[in-house]
């Protein structure tokens, strides 16, 4: 790159549990710059998941952070031309991606979700990745499975 890397934003902590991280994922939920509809469903989700999960002793955010370091994968693969041939390269993935990639995929797969609303939808799921169960984390899986297969391309790393 010619110019310098541009500065990293400094993302606020959410008004109720003081957490940057519940800031990030809130930013991810928003569609069309509605982000206090966003923060309504993420609340309202965890207030479903606290029902669901009573006799779990954690609190409904930990158990959302629990949730989201089982469906955050270490490796990815990378397209990598050499020779003519594409080569699926794993590659390990730096710590603001890996936060980024689960949070979309619990919201990707939270949309796909059958249910009433949205909170309902994203609860289903956190309480599933709390579990190591549901969508998220077989994308998870899968992501390492094929990071696994194509081991022997890894001196290809770049």
């Amino acid at each position: 790159m010619r110019k310098a890397k541009p500065k990293k934003r400094v993302i606020l902590p959410d008004p109720v549990y003081n957490d940057q991280k519940v800031s990030k994922f809130v930013n991810h939920l928003m569609y069309d710059g509605k982000k206090n509809t966003s923060y309504e469903i993420f609340y309202n989700a965890l207030d479903v998941v606290k029902t669901k999960m009573e006799k779990e002793e954690k609190s409904p955010l930990e158990i959302w952070k629990q949730a989201l370091d089982n469906i955050t994968p270490q490796v990815e693969v990378k397209s990598r031309r050499i020779g003519g041939a594409t080569f699926q390269v794993p590659t390990e993935i730096r710590q603001d991606r890996k936060e980024s990639i689960s949070m979309k995929n619990l919201i990707q797969f939270a949309r796909k979700r059958s249910g009433k609303s949205m909170a309902e939808k994203l609860a289903s799921e956190i309480v599933d990745a709390f579990n190591n169960q549901g969508g998220a984390y077989k994308r998870k899986e899968d992501m390492h499975r094929m990071a696994e297969a194509n081991r022997a391309f890894a001196h290809f790393r770049f």
